[in-house]
């Protein structure tokens, strides 16, 4: 079982009892109470159900995404238009064409959009995922994972300017614990495992979507090796990783499990000086009222030689606990994200500001406002954000959101 697929469990055990037992604890944290606007609740079928991915916004303002269910059979992509009326481009089959995708898309100046689904392809057991485009409704695989080139890719894709692709599987590999890869895909559909990571040191199981410097560099996270035995974490806190073009890793932080948190499950964001922003899940402040006891995650710059600063430890109060998106980053480098839990109980859209402290922007109340936000938001040129949450609604299979 993944890291994601193992947390998930765990907190499916606790979520009842943490929302029920809850008593609010504020503590100064500021609430901004700012307005939500739903723009689309998910139906199941043949809408789509459980989006767990970023939102993509074009320069209309539409928004394109996935859902992990719904569909015929496997997940959907989506597309919102700014009056509110979605529109299927594709519902996965979970047979070859993919399914299940737990990433979010990427566009080409062409209007093609690119991702992954976490199974469904060719091979065995239900499939180890695929690599798709898709321009209008017509969906093309451009690869098919089968286990050594890795499988089960649950993040999105990054692209290059020449056109190649760059990704993650969270398992497969040449490793023998098949902890997960780094992969590229060329323009001609040829896959380069660039890196199979091994489970130590290196890291195992990254989650999150990649990002690419000016020269080629891939950086990412992995969810779980570096440390072993840190804070109870048996498989490890997870690192922070580096990838060269030619395939080079280098671990550029390993997580502990203490202040600085642990089981990083959302991707980076870099700065024009080439520092990374980013959440963990766990650890942080251990001795808070967290989901599985773990700590309720922390939110963390590292420099470009190396240091780490936990900008905000999350305390499972208004502010939130347990994020799992990426941020996102104004002009002011003021960072937006997501908590899966928190609040009431149902998780948060929070700020934390370039000068520091963390606000409340909006608290999930579990019903038709939404329940359970995993993704990172999509921030347009007025300052509005845009969300997904996988679960709540009428219907109670998530939302598209707006804030404010």
């Amino acid at each position: 079982m993944n890291s994601r697929n193992r947390i998930h469990s765990a907190l499916g055990q606790v979520l009842v009892s943490l929302c029920a037992a809850m008593i609010m604890f504020f503590g100064g944290v500021p609430v901004a109470h700012s307005q939500e606007t739903v723009l689309h609740n998910f139906g199941g079928s043949p809408d789509g159900a459980g989006p767990e991915a970023r939102l993509y916004r074009d320069g209309a303002g539409n928004l394109y995404g996935t859902t992990t269910a719904g569909g015929t059979h496997s997940g959907t992509v989506f597309k919102l238009s700014t009056s509110g009326q979605e529109t299927i481009l594709h519902a996965f089959t979970g047979g070859t064409d993919g399914g299940v995708p737990k990433g979010g898309l990427i566009r080409d100046s062409s209007g093609f959009f690119y991702g992954t689904t976490s199974s469904g392809g060719t091979g065995l057991f239900g499939g180890n995922g695929v690599v798709f485009k898709l321009k209008g409704t017509a969906e093309t695989v451009l690869y098919t994972f089968m286990g050594p080139d890795g499988s089960h890719p649950n993040a999105g894709l990054v692209r290059d300017k020449l056109g190649n692709l760059y990704g993650t599987t969270t398992n497969g590999g040449t490793a023998s614990c098949g902890c997960g890869t780094v992969f590229k895909i060329d323009t001609t559909g040829k896959e380069t495992v660039l890196y199979s990571f091994t489970g130590g040191a290196d890291g195992k199981f990254p989650e999150a979507p990649l990002i690419l410097d000016a020269t080629g560099n891939l950086y990412g996270t992995a969810s779980e090796g570096g440390i072993v035995n840190c804070d109870n974490l048996t498989d490890g806190c997870g690192v922070i990783f580096e990838v060269t073009p030619s395939g080079t890793e280098k671990v550029l932080y390993s997580f502990t499990g203490g202040s600085d948190g642990g089981s990083p499950l959302g991707g980076l964001i870099r700065d024009t000086s080439g520092n990374l922003y980013g959440t963990t899940f766990l650890a942080g402040d251990v001795s808070s009222s967290c989901a599985l006891n773990h700590g309720c995650g922390t939110l963390y710059k590292l420099s470009k030689s190396g240091l780490i600063s936990v900008l905000y430890t999350f305390t499972n109060g208004a502010d939130g606990a347990n994020p799992m998106g990426e941020l996102v980053r104004d002009s002011a480098g003021n960072l937006y994200g997501t908590t899966k839990l928190g609040g009431l109980g149902f998780g948060v859209v929070f700020k934390v500001a370039a000068a520091g402290g963390e606000t409340a922007l909006y608290s999930f109340t579990g019903s038709g406002d939404g329940a359970g936000p995993q993704a990172g938001l999509v921030l347009d040129s007025t300052g509005n954000l845009y969300g997904t949450t996988a679960f709540g609604g009428t219907a109670s299979e998530g939302v598209v959101f707006r804030i404010p």
